[in-house]
């Protein structure tokens, strides 16, 4: 696979798109020098929804750098790129790209490194903040108005995670640091392994019922999507908080938006959507116990800084016949 000499073509000028950079600094954060003195890029800041456009605006491109899983390429985009040959994602998983159509349109994708502990920070901050109403009330007092909610400490609560691997993990850590019993559950999750984490294992059912804060750190897939609905948002104390920097469809967002509304659970914090960018007229706009970042979770310096850098190491390595993290061998 992917030895056709037409992708092997040494000194070969290549057209680039960076897409979705939303903050303009890709060029920014690593040295593209050596890549701008032999090959084109764009850069795109703005994103594309609509695939007919999508197709049109990328269809001259060799090369597509594409930020984590914020433009789907589809076996109808990949089709329709004639000129498609390599595409380079940040991170080493994208759900959002079709691994199978590239292989078989002999289109590498490749991956970065990236950083384990921003997400868990993030997700540490949200419960921060809905647990102190931290952005509620510098809203208030920005608009004339003092002390409006009573907080809930942290020490003594309950954390109840969803998903125990590398970001679970440190969630934990930071739990255990402010004094909270910390709860956990995912499919494989054994009590040695929740031990480690100084967690106790409960299954998914348990861990709603007990938890004053759920966190959501487990990976999206044909089992976990919609794995938290009507019945397990039912299941919830109703002064709960329930946070996901994980993936948007692992929660029904209908059933969550119903359950703040009528005031189920106390609040809620979602740094991730079933579609993005949210549309600005979503239902889960309007609720006021709702915490609502534009999945952050990775985008710090530090992170963009090796990811791009991986971007420039996978283009130099492909060009020179030697493609390297390939994801979809």
């Amino acid at each position: 696979m992917f030895l056709n000499s037409k992708y092997r073509k040494i000194g070969q000028m290549y057209k680039i798109a960076i897409l979705d950079d939303y903050q303009k600094v890709s060029l920014r954060m690593a040295n593209w020098n050596s890549i701008l003195s032999s090959h084109q890029i764009s850069v795109f800041t703005d994103h594309v929804n609509d695939e007919k456009e999508l197709i049109k605006r990328l269809t001259d491109f060799d090369i597509l750098c594409v930020m984590r899983e914020r433009t789907p390429i589809t076996k109808n985009v990949l089709t329709n790129l004639p000129n498609l040959k390599l595409i380079v994602t940040t991170g080493m998983r994208n759900a959002s790209i079709d691994m199978n159509a590239a292989s078989d349109l002999n289109v590498i994708v490749s991956g970065t490194r990236g950083l384990p502990y921003p997400t868990a920070e993030l997700a540490w901050g949200l419960i921060l903040d809905v647990a102190r109403n931290i952005t509620y009330e510098n809203n208030k007092l920005r608009e004339g108005e003092w002390q409006k909610r009573i907080g809930v400490g942290l020490k003594g609560k309950t954390l109840g995670i969803i998903g125990l691997g590398q970001l679970g993990s440190q969630v934990a850590e930071f739990g255990q640091a402010f004094g909270m019993n910390i709860l956990a559950w995912s499919h494989n999750l054994t009590q040695d392994r929740a031990a480690q984490v100084g967690a106790t294992l409960r299954t998914l059912q348990q861990l709603l019922m007990e938890s004053d804060f759920v966190s959501i750190h487990t990976v999206l897939s044909d089992r976990t999507k919609g794995l938290i609905g009507k019945k397990e948002i039912a299941l919830m104390k109703n002064s709960a908080f329930l946070i996901n920097t994980s993936r948007g469809p692992i929660i029904d967002e209908c059933e969550l938006y119903k359950a703040l509304k009528s005031g189920k659970i106390a609040g809620a914090a979602i740094d991730v959507f079933s579609e993005e960018p949210l549309d600005k007229q979503h239902e889960l706009m309007s609720l006021n116990n709702l915490i609502i970042t534009p999945h952050i979770g990775y985008v710090t310096k530090e992170t963009y800084e090796i990811f791009y850098s991986d971007i420039i190491d996978c283009i130099h390595n492909f060009t020179r016949g030697n493609p390297t993290r390939v994801l979809n061998q």
